[in-house]
């Protein structure tokens, strides 16, 4: 059975002790008769981890997650942050691949297929965004560049370590443009990364995890969610609200 996953990625937002009072706000939130079965995680800015370890629980499944990772093992790189540091500070999840991170630092899917390794080899387990934009999909070429996005993410791994990532779809022309991807329109371009997915893993890729990263909201969580190929969300904007991040959570 497949993981269903909430993730809440707060990107460069919020002080320590906001940071600190949301994640507090999340941990006594969860229900554990309702939740049971959704794996919670949180991906902070750095500078947050290593106090965010304190709110991470199994029983309640709430996991931390980074935002980014090198894709070097260590060097001279300032400013960076190896996978093997993320793995000390027991993070169990790391994005890489986000559209925010493709379009404003340049990162392409070779670069991200190497950030890739580095978590796997450090037992992390990437959460990979892939996803067009709004002018491909209009020129209708979105299946095209999301399977060559992931085509090129993935190669050279063997099988069962593909069997650690999870897929985060952003339709990046759905967010921040004033259009909207229906449930329908997500649940197609889902249902078709795993298609992709199967021709490496086979029946397996029935148990990968695709989270759907298009402006998710309490108020359509709930029809997203019960669409059959879409196991959860990656959360924005959302994630920085408790009430609204555990009302989504709640929409399983």
């Amino acid at each position: 059975m497949r993981d269903k996953i909430v993730a809440g990625n707060w990107k460069m937002n919020l002080t320590r002790q906001a940071g600190l009072s949301l994640v507090d706000e999340i941990y006594r939130g969860l229900n554990l008769d309702d939740t049971t079965d959704v794996k919670v995680v949180v991906a902070p800015p750095f500078p947050f981890l290593f106090e965010m370890r304190d709110w991470i629980n199994p029983e309640t499944l709430l996991f931390l997650s980074a935002q980014n990772c090198h894709q070097e093992k260590n060097g001279a790189f300032t400013g960076a942050v190896s996978a093997e540091m993320l793995a000390s500070y027991d993070c169990t999840y790391c994005i890489v691949g986000h559209s925010e991170r493709r379009e404003y630092f340049g990162e392409d899917d070779k670069l991200i297929n190497q950030k890739i390794q580095r978590l796997l080899e450090n037992s992390i387990k990437p959460i990979y965004c892939c996803g067009e934009s709004l002018e491909e999909r209009e020129s209708e070429k979105h299946f095209e560049v999301v399977a060559a996005q992931i085509q090129s993410a993935f190669q050279g791994f063997k099988k069962q370590e593909l069997l650690n990532v999870v897929v985060a779809y952003e339709p990046v022309w759905a967010i921040g443009t004033g259009k909207t991807a229906t449930p329908e329109q997500a649940q197609e371009m889902h249902a078709f990364i795993r298609q992709k997915l199967s021709q490496v893993l086979g029946d397996e890729a029935e148990e990968i995890s695709i989270l759907y990263g298009g402006s998710v909201k309490p108020e359509n969580a709930k029809e997203l969610f019960s669409q059959k190929d879409i196991d959860g969300g990656l959360i924005g904007g959302a994630s920085l609200n408790a009430n609204q991040f555990l009302s989504i959570i709640h929409s399983f």
